[in-house]
């Protein structure tokens, strides 16, 4: 491009020519597999962290018995609606941080931040009802008493560590933005520990149960939220210029567009809490809740590997959006698609080796284990089409095609995923493999619609949105009112 489309104050890099050789080729995959991992590896570490202290829940709570782990999983799936909403919503932050970043306007992306601290906190307050109504919540929708009873005590309990999401979320965007991972990393693995050590002295030692797995969840998650923000105080002075009364101007437009931003995040999350509920109307929903939460989990430390690729990709497409860098955004998505297809085949193939085998970490009951190793086959396959689906995540948000994405999801998962999921589950009574195997058809349904917009997509058109983007969230000037 002859004429910047953003005024910027730095550039760390120039953008790729156009790629005509082999030789342009190896040049391309080396240089943006070096800055995609350079990022991943370490979010994909913290993620996995993060993920391996939910999972030490879990394990915990399958030691205590099948009726704690299905009420655990049951809250997991559907009470976690409530986490996704506040993910999908600091999705927006990603963008707009990732942007500001790639454009040089650092003093923006602090305001960003606070702003959705505040909104997030807002929102924590209005869904306060689902927590504490839970239990009714889950029996009118036709759970098990015992599991709702105990889902719905767990769902209580866990209210201090909702609102330290309210923090911890905006400033993982925020650093995340400006490629600040290790430091999330080193944190997440002191966490990892520290949670551990609180689940073996709760329930081993103390033997309080399913209020011992709370207070250790609630501990480490404010924990988890007040390291990052003492470094993003103490250490990011490029982006964070202290508190500012500037984060409560225009909230409402600002509240419109996190929301707007959730959709994509919900659709997709909210889409698992329904198969979740479905399965509780199965025949031995006990075993079939539990059998799918093994799977789940397993699932989801390859989820945290592609997360990891997918939020250095978005923060990679959104910084050299940012930079005026069409090309190399598209180059991004081409090299990180490449390798996380090859992580998710090693994976499948992992599954398919141990099948009769990996239920082992999380329960001793053999009829688990049992029904487990039936759906390992859905499970590999499952974790080859995530590794696809993580990797476009990454261009929606760092673009800001959340909206429009969620849409796309709303047709794909609910009018299309969603039908075929109940009438392969009931109506052929292949049970929890009938209903995986719906969200596998949506699943693959949407792919094949994204991949057609992503083929489609002018990236430098792209940059011309992102320059529009960057002059309406600064049109107001920011004056220096810190606090």
């Amino acid at each position: 491009m002859e004429t910047p489309l953003l005024t910027k104050r730095f550039t760390s890099e120039n953008d790729y020519l156009a790629v005509k050789s082999l030789k342009d080729v190896k040049h391309v995959l080396w240089s943006e597999t070096v800055k995609i991992w350079k990022i991943a590896l370490p979010v994909a570490l913290c993620y996995l962290f993060q993920y391996l202290t939910n999972t030490s829940t879990s394990i915990y709570a399958g030691h205590l018995g099948d009726i704690e782990l299905s009420s655990f999983s049951l809250f997991q799936s559907v009470l976690n609606c409530i986490y996704s909403l506040l993910f999908g919503m600091s999705t927006a932050i990603a963008t707009l941080c990732g942007q500001a970043y790639g454009a040089g306007q650092f003093q923006n992306a602090g305001i960003y931040v606070q702003r959705s601290s505040i909104i997030l906190f807002t929102t924590c307050i209005l869904l306060l009802p689902i927590n504490i109504y839970a239990t009714p919540i889950l029996k009118f929708l036709g759970q098990e008493q015992e599991i709702a009873d105990l889902a719905g005590k767990y769902a209580i309990l866990i209210i201090p560590y909702m609102f330290s999401s309210a923090i911890h979320l905006p400033i993982q965007k925020f650093l995340q933005a400006q490629s600040e991972v290790k430091v999330i990393m080193y944190i997440a693995i002191v966490i990892l520990l520290i949670q551990n050590g609180l689940l073996y002295i709760f329930i081993s030692v103390f033997d309080w149960g399913i209020t011992g797995l709370a207070m250790a969840s609630n501990i480490t998650g404010w924990g988890f939220a007040i390291a990052q923000l003492i470094y993003a105080i103490g250490w990011c002075k490029e982006g964070w210029n202290g508190l500012s009364w500037m984060a409560f101007r225009e909230l409402w437009e600002f509240t419109k567009l996190s929301f707007g931003s959730s959709v994509m995040i919900c659709l997709e999350q909210w889409y698992t809490t329904i198969i979740i509920l479905l399965a509780g109307y199965l025949d031995n929903p006990v075993i079939a809740l539990g059998s799918y939460s093994i799977c789940l989990n397993i699932q989801g430390w390859n989820a945290m590997l592609l997360l990891g690729l997918s939020t250095a990709l978005s923060v990679r497409v959104s910084n050299t959006l940012g930079m005026s860098h069409p090309r190399a955004s598209k180059y991004s998505f081409l090299v990180t698609m490449s390798q996380s297809l090859l992580i998710g085949t090693i994976f499948m193939t992992v599954i398919f080796l141990s099948k009769e085998k990996f239920a082992f970490i999380f329960t001793n009951s053999d009829d688990l284990i049992h029904a487990a190793s039936e759906l390992a086959y859905l499970l590999g396959i499952t974790m080859v089409i995530n590794s696809i689906s993580q990797t476009i995540s990454g261009v929606v948000i760092g673009c800001g095609w959340q909206v429009m994405v969620g849409y796309i999801n709303l047709a794909c998962y609910y009018i299309v995923g969603l039908p075929i999921g109940i009438f392969l589950g009931f109506n052929q009574h292949l049970g929890v493999k009938g209903l995986w195997g719906g969200t596998m058809c949506g699943n693959i349904l949407q792919i094949l619609v994204l991949v057609v917009i992503i083929y489609k997509t002018n990236w430098t058109n792209e940059v011309e949105q992102t320059a529009n983007r960057m002059r309406i969230w600064s049109s107001n000037k920011l004056q220096k009112d810190a606090i």
